[in-house]
C-alpha cells in the first residue's frame, strides 16, 4: 500500500480536494461501505458518539471531548475498494466546533497509514466529498481510513461532525465477456 499511496499522492492535482455534493456522493450508483466497518473516535461527549455520526440524521453529530487532534478511524476486516469519503458539516450552526483542517490517511494498519492529503475548509455548509479516484488510478484499496481533525474554525477546541460516509464502487453483478476464452472463466464452481 505504501508505494501505491505514494504514487496516488504524487498524481493528485493540488487543486483537487473536497467537492460539494449530495448526501449520496459524487457519482451515480455508489455503495456506502462504511456500514461494514468498525468505527472508533478519539473521544466523545456523552450522547454524541459514533452512533450519532452514523445515524443518518443531519441534526445529530459526533462531538469530541479533549484536545486536538481529533481522530475518526474506520476499519474493515479486509481490504475494501474506496471511491470517495463524505463529511457533513454546518458552520452556521456549529461555528467554532466546525473542522477547518482535515487530514485523510489510508492503509491496512495504524503502522502503515499514508497521508492522502490535508484539506482546508472555509466555513463549510453541507456535504463535502473527497474523490479517491485520480487520473492515474481508478480505485484506492485499504482496510483502514483515518480522518484527523487538526484545526477548527475560530480556534475551537472540540469538533462536530454531523455525518460521515465512505463509498465504494457501484455493484456490478453482471459481467459479460466478448471472447470465448474469458467467458469460460466467468463462473466459479
Amino acid at each position: 500500500i505504501y508505494s501505491f499511496c505514494t504514487l496516488l499522492m504524487e498524481n493528485m492535482n493540488q487543486s483537487e480536494g473536497f467537492e460539494r455534493g449530495s448526501s449520496t456522493g459524487l457519482g451515480d450508483g455508489r455503495v456506502e461501505i462504511g456500514r461494514y466497518a468498525t468505527w472508533t473516535v478519539s473521544s466523545a461527549k456523552h450522547g454524541n458518539g459514533v452512533h450519532q455520526l452514523r445515524d443518518g440524521d443531519d441534526g445529530t453529530f459526533w462531538q469530541s471531548d479533549g484536545v486536538l487532534p481529533h481522530v475518526v478511524d474506520v476499519q474493515w476486516n479486509k481490504a475494501m475498494v474506496i471511491t470517495e469519503i463524505g463529511v457533513l458539516l454546518d458552520h452556521s450552526v456549529d461555528e467554532s466546533y466546525t473542522p477547518k483542517k482535515l487530514t485523510l490517511k489510508v492503509g491496512h494498519t495504524h503502522q502503515d497509514l499514508v497521508d492522502i492529503g490535508t484539506y482546508e475548509l472555509n466555513e463549510p455548509e453541507g456535504w463535502y466529498w473527497l474523490s479517491m479516484v485520480t487520473s492515474s488510478y481508478s480505485v484506492t484499496s485499504a482496510s483502514l481510513v483515518q480522518i484527523v481533525i487538526s484545526e477548527n474554525h475560530q480556534n475551537g477546541r472540540d469538533t462536530h461532525l454531523r455525518q460521515l460516509k465512505v463509498n465504494g464502487p457501484p455493484l456490478n453483478t453482471t459481467t459479460s465477456f466478448t471472447s470465448l476464452e474469458m467467458s469460460q472463466h466467468a463462473n466459479l464452481r
